[in-house]
């Protein structure tokens, strides 16, 4: 009687195999979350696209801080006050989208004879220590005497080597006449200059420019707010040097809405700016 034949075992076929490693290399990258982010990446830029759909190539929108910015402008920065509350200043110096990070802010120091606003030493000190250039600035009222407004800014200001300018805010007329507010502000301007040994920046809506400083200090530098517009619209002789171009931009280390501002010219004429 013949003997029965062992009985093979099946041979395993290598498309199975192959078949087998081909989804399991799959389901690891699928289930990456390497996979994931780069997922995510692709459709962000992609969103980011088709919102920008439309907008102008020199007037952008800069999510992260919430709001349109000029391109065309290489330096920013911010203003603060007491509004803005405690402010995490390594945080605002950190934030960067693009090209785009803060380099300068100015503070508000004092207002008419008798006001510190009550985060101005925190924050000139804090944010100096950050790494970013910081200027200090008045509010003027033109119905007190600009002489001992000037000092009463300088008592509470000490300007070094590398700060901005001082800076004088006037954007209302308290009641007084023009010419009376010029007056006093011509002589708070004269005593902070003699003081410094640095024409002061003036600061000012475009309006209130327009209307009542156009042409009378035309010698000193202008800060001018003019807001969510594509350009500046000032005669090209018009010595400017900043413009705060929004009031609602979003800034790490801050918690409520802050101002934001272009430099007009490059990190020279930053630099020839800056107290000596």
């Amino acid at each position: 009687m013949a003997k029965a034949k062992p009985k093979r075992k099946p041979v395993k076929k290598k498309g199975n195999v192959s078949w087998k490693l081909a989804l399991t290399g799959f389901l690891l990258i699928i289930l990456s979350p390497f996979y994931y982010g780069y997922v995510l990446k692709i459709f962000s830029a992609t969103w980011q696209w088709v919102a920008d759909i439309g907008e102008s190539p020199n007037y952008r929108t800069y999510h992260s801080f919430g709001i349109k910015i000029p391109v065309k402008y290489k330096l920013h920065g911010i203003d603060v006050s007491y509004a803005q509350g405690k402010i995490d200043w390594p945080r605002v110096r950190a934030m960067q989208e693009d090209s785009v990070r803060i380099r300068f802010a100015f503070i508000k120091a004092t207002e008419g004879l008798l006001t510190v606003d009550p985060y101005f030493k925190r924050n000139w000190r804090e944010g100096a220590k950050s790494g970013i250039v910081c200027g200090a600035y008045h509010f003027f009222r033109p119905k007190k005497d600009g002489l001992w407004q000037a000092r009463f800014f300088l008592q509470n200001v000490k300007l070094e080597t590398g700060d901005l300018p001082a800076v004088v805010d006037i954007e209302v007329l308290d009641g007084v006449s023009p010419d009376k507010m010029r007056s006093a502000l011509r002589a708070f301007i004269n005593k902070v200059e003699k003081s410094t040994g640095n024409k002061p920046i003036i600061y000012t809506g475009i309006s209130f420019y327009k209307d009542y400083l156009a042409g009378h200090f035309d010698g000193y530098p202008l800060w001018i707010a003019h807001y969510y517009q594509e350009e500046l619209k000032l005669t090209k002789g018009t010595n400017w040097w900043f413009w705060q171009h929004s009031d609602i931009a979003r800034v790490n280390g801050i918690n409520h809405v802050v101002d934001f501002n272009a430099f007009k010219g490059d990190s020279l004429d930053f630099q020839r700016l800056l107290v000596r």
